[in-house]
């Protein structure tokens, strides 16, 4: 199975070299965005033996992340591992993601963040929650830790999906749109857990949480009233109907964010 890492990166020659490095001690194919850094991001990054795509402006997450797995899949990726520069992600993880997607190749699997949740701050903390109640209610199924970056898509997925849009302050919107997106394709995300890392000397976040958060809220609020509010999706999402089989709306059993029955 081709798999390549995308990591998108703005700012981050501190930490990208040595996420290349771990990256690559677990698949050969690591891709990285550099999101018009300021800094040597792209330099180091090529030097730890990634491949790297250069924009020449910030444009934000989003469209990094839509141009590395479009590189990817043009080139033959059947599985694309999305993970952040910064640190916060554990490459080492990697292998339990490409195991999620050996048992269930069809859909997207997410390497939530439920393990010593307490060490990230509460704040943080309270944001995710609020953004995995409304963009579950919009999937129409149960996602734990929407707001992670440490994904893996399959590439039959990705040739279906949206891309984002051009306004680079929704750059976070997208990883919430494309869960959305999976959930109505009945490639509903499972959850890999993973422990939660949180490096409080590390640069600030890029992901603001009051006006991040607002900006998902926002779309989401907008997609579910298009739709009715649908109402059968938040039914879904809290486990009181079953969720549909992706042909014929066949019920299919719930599973836990581990993936047990």
């Amino acid at each position: 199975m081709a798999v390549a890492v995308v990591i998108p990166a703005y700012n981050e020659a501190a930490t990208v070299a040595a996420i290349v490095r771990r990256a690559r001690q677990q698949v050969d194919w690591v891709v990285v965005v550099d999101d018009g850094s300021r800094d040597d991001s792209a330099a180091r990054a090529e030097a730890a033996g990634a491949t790297v795509l250069r924009q020449s402006e910030n444009r934000g997450k989003g469209a990094s992340l839509w141009r590395g797995m479009q590189y990817a899949v043009e080139r033959g990726a059947e599985a694309i591992v999305t993970l952040d520069a910064d640190g916060q992600h554990r490459p080492e993880d990697i292998p339990k993601l490409l195991a999620a997607h050996r048992r269930d190749p069809a859909r997207l699997i997410v390497a939530a963040r439920l393990t010593h949740r307490d060490r990230a701050p509460g704040l943080r903390r309270f944001a995710n929650g609020m953004a995995d109640f409304w963009v579950s209610w919009a999937a129409g199924c149960p996602i734990a830790d929407t707001q992670s970056g440490f994904r893996l898509y399959p590439g039959a997925f990705l040739r279906q999906a949206r891309g984002p849009g051009q306004d680079r302050r929704q750059g976070f919107v997208f990883e919430s749109d494309v869960l959305i997106q999976a959930g109505r394709l009945g490639r509903y995300p499972a959850a890999v857990p993973i422990e939660t890392i949180y490096h409080a000397q590390n640069r600030p976040s890029h992901y603001r949480p009051w006006s991040d958060t607002w900006l998902i809220v926002q779309w989401v609020g907008g997609s579910l009233l298009r739709r009715g509010f649908y109402p059968v999706g938040l039914l879904r999402s809290l486990r009181l109907l079953p969720l549909p089989a992706i042909a014929g709306e066949i019920p299919i059993k719930q599973k836990d964010s581990e993936g047990r029955s």
